[in-house]
């Protein structure tokens, strides 16, 4: 049987990408009203209730005013789960110092910024509702980072010890932090970046929606402060 959400609403953010097109259908499948919220113009997507687009996450000025349209619209704001990221790939000698500035950017402040402005949003809600759930998306690669990774595995280093840091601030207030780690997942564009490799092996985006889904439920409300390795077969 699957996790019913009960009608929460669940903002996630870089939603109108690959991983976003997986997670969002789960979600509301199991009965969450689900805003997405991007840097993409706004564009129809199964599953979700709103989609706001054009949409800076790393300014707290936007995400202020996007959050408090989702809060006032959908009747309040249960979760978040942020997805939005990016990645590239390129070693220390040959590569950008401005990549590490992107993927800080992209990965790290955007999780920072969309959650500041979610929580006074988050708490009201558990004050009275009780449930408030933060989702990150880090990356198995930040444990160790490979040829080429650091840039990528440093900012989602960043999003572990942001998470595990803002569970402990948030422990005693109603409100759950946690991130799930995945390995390559199988979207078009990692499959066009790697054609010989066995996709069989990488990780479904409706697999690593049904751990999100998990931990936006009832059912996982004495979890937080997890990283949590969701690595399929690589």
């Amino acid at each position: 049987m699957e996790q019913s959400l009960n009608g929460k609403v669940v903002v996630v953010t870089g939603a109108l990408g690959a991983l976003g097109r997986g997670v969002v259908p789960a979600l509301a499948a199991r009965g969450a009203q689900v805003a997405v919220v991007d840097r993409a113009p706004a564009q129809a997507l199964e599953g979700a209730a709103l989609v706001s687009g054009d949409v800076d996450l790393a300014s707290p000025e936007a995400a202020q005013r996007v959050l408090a349209d989702v809060a006032s619209r959908l009747g309040g704001i249960d979760a978040v789960v942020n997805l939005a990221g990016g990645f590239r790939w390129e070693t220390v000698e040959a590569g950008d110092i401005a990549t590490w500035d992107l993927l800080y950017g992209l990965n790290l402040k955007t999780a920072l910024v969309t959650t500041k402005a979610a929580l006074p949003h988050l708490l009201a809600r558990a004050a009275t509702q009780g449930g408030g759930r933060i989702v990150n998306v880090g990356a198995a690669a930040a444990a160790r980072a490979g040829l080429g990774m650091g840039a990528y595995a440093a900012s989602k280093a960043g999003v572990a010890r942001l998470t595990e840091s803002l569970a402990e601030e948030l422990k005693d207030r109603g409100i759950t932090v946690n991130a799930v780690l995945p390995s390559i997942l199988d979207t078009p564009a990692n499959r066009a970046d790697m054609p010989d490799a066995d996709f069989t092996r990488w990780v479904q985006p409706a697999q690593l929606a049904a751990v999100i889904a998990f931990l936006i439920g009832a059912e996982a409300q004495a979890v937080t402060g997890a990283l949590i390795p969701v690595t399929g077969r690589v």
